[in-house]
């Protein structure tokens, strides 16, 4: 393969202390039909020097240096650059060396004096291949285990509504950060209680990660718990911060938090903010922004109490709640413009004739197409809930 920059070609690490030896190699290499640059290190400090600053595709190894005993030449070289294939070089009478230098994690081993041009090019592919094919597995599987994690965080965050016997139609939503594409701590609920009270909450751990997602998952696990044994209101959201403050691993870490309770009249709706965004509030076909029952972000180094705020529904009527990724957006062009709350109402309201899930991808599809190419680095949670309609 020819290249027309020689900084192209990939670079080969030979680490070896005899200069007779290091002319060998470097003449094998000419000799055969790869393609590489070679750098000469005569000691494991210097190698590391060159590890550090090169992306080094392959080292040649002699295990005979004097600043290395048995193995540990090999380690130093793999911990210094964990991308480089490391093949090897031995004597004739230390082959098991180089049988134990590939149980050890090398990719090859070649004897001294027994190795021509063709084969020293071949051994090097081999190697590099060897290693990118192992790269290649240890990403697979650690995707997998991500994804495994994934599936079981998303099942404490994004729970099934616990609903009996009220006539109450629920869609929700979950959208994972389109920069991290992993689970963040956004998290909800729906549940029933026995006196036909339909509770809601959705939340926000701030911060993006496994760490948050697990701290979401305990959050929305302990409302679900508290509300079924009939704890609500401030009570209810004190609990949760005690909660927080207990489990989280930063003081910093705050969540901010909406829960509410649908009054089995149908109409009257009890709310809790804190700290987090208002909500959307159906009426037919229309919609309005409601900020009602506000108070504080829950883990926060300040005295204050959360308020009670009422919302009166008509008949048939509904709410969405979400998180900030929703409307926290970037606009496309050059000046720093945000969809903003105004912004994601606008929206809102161009598909409220839709009903539950429709309402809900229509919302989320306006978002992002109101913002284009600019999404949302944060993730992104909706419930929407509307009363059924008496036939």
């Amino acid at each position: 393969m020819a290249y027309e920059d020689p900084r192209a070609l990939p670079l080969v690490l030979l680490v070896e202390d005899d200069p007779e030896d290091a002319l060998i190699v470097r003449e094998l290499l000419e000799d055969s039909a790869v393609a590489v640059r070679l750098e000469w290190a005569r000691s494991l400090d210097e190698a590391r020097r060159v590890l550090a600053g090169h992306p080094v595709q392959c080292v040649l190894l002699d295990l005979g240096l004097p600043d290395a005993n048995d193995l540990s030449a090999l380690t130093v070289m793999r911990e210094a650059s964990d991308d480089a294939a490391v093949v090897v070089l031995t004597g004739r009478s230390e082959e098991r060396a180089g049988l134990a230098a590939v149980a050890a994690g090398a990719q090859d081993y070649l004897i001294k004096g027994q190795v021509e041009g063709e084969w020293l090019g071949r051994a090097l592919r081999y190697a590099i291949q060897r290693k990118q094919a192992e790269q290649a597995a240890v990403a697979l599987q650690t995707e997998r285990v991500r994804a495994k994690e994934n599936a079981r965080l998303e099942r404490g965050l994004l729970p099934t509504p616990l609903l009996q016997h009220m006539p109450i139609d629920v869609a929700t939503r979950y959208r994972a950060s389109r920069v991290s594409g992993t689970l963040g701590g956004d998290f909800f609920d729906v549940v029933e209680a026995d006196d036909k009270v339909v509770h809601a909450v959705i939340g926000d751990v701030c911060g993006h990660g496994p760490d948050e997602a697990a701290l979401g998952v305990c959050l929305r696990i302990a409302w679900r718990t508290l509300v079924l044994s009939g704890l609500t209101g401030v009570a209810l959201l004190r609990r949760l911060e005690r909660i927080l403050r207990a489990e989280r691993g930063d003081s910093e870490v705050f969540t901010t938090v909406s829960t509410l309770m649908l009054e089995p009249d149908q109409r009257t709706v009890r709310v809790w903010r804190a700290g987090h965004p208002g909500l959307l509030v159906h009426s037919g076909d229309e919609l309005s922004w409601a900020e009602v029952g506000h108070g504080p972000a829950l883990g926060l180094p300040i005295e204050a109490d959360w308020h009670e705020g009422v919302i009166e529904l008509p008949e048939g009527g509904g709410l969405t709640l979400f998180t900030d990724g929703l409307f926290e957006r970037r606009l496309p062009g050059a000046e720093p413009r945000w969809l903003g709350e105004r912004g994601l109402l606008d929206v809102a309201r161009r598909c409220a004739h839709l009903g539950g899930e429709e309402f809900v991808d229509a919302l989320i599809a306006g978002a992002e197409e109101a913002t284009a190419s600019n999404a949302s680095a944060d993730d992104v949670a909706v419930v929407h809930l509307r009363w059924r309609e008496e036939p």
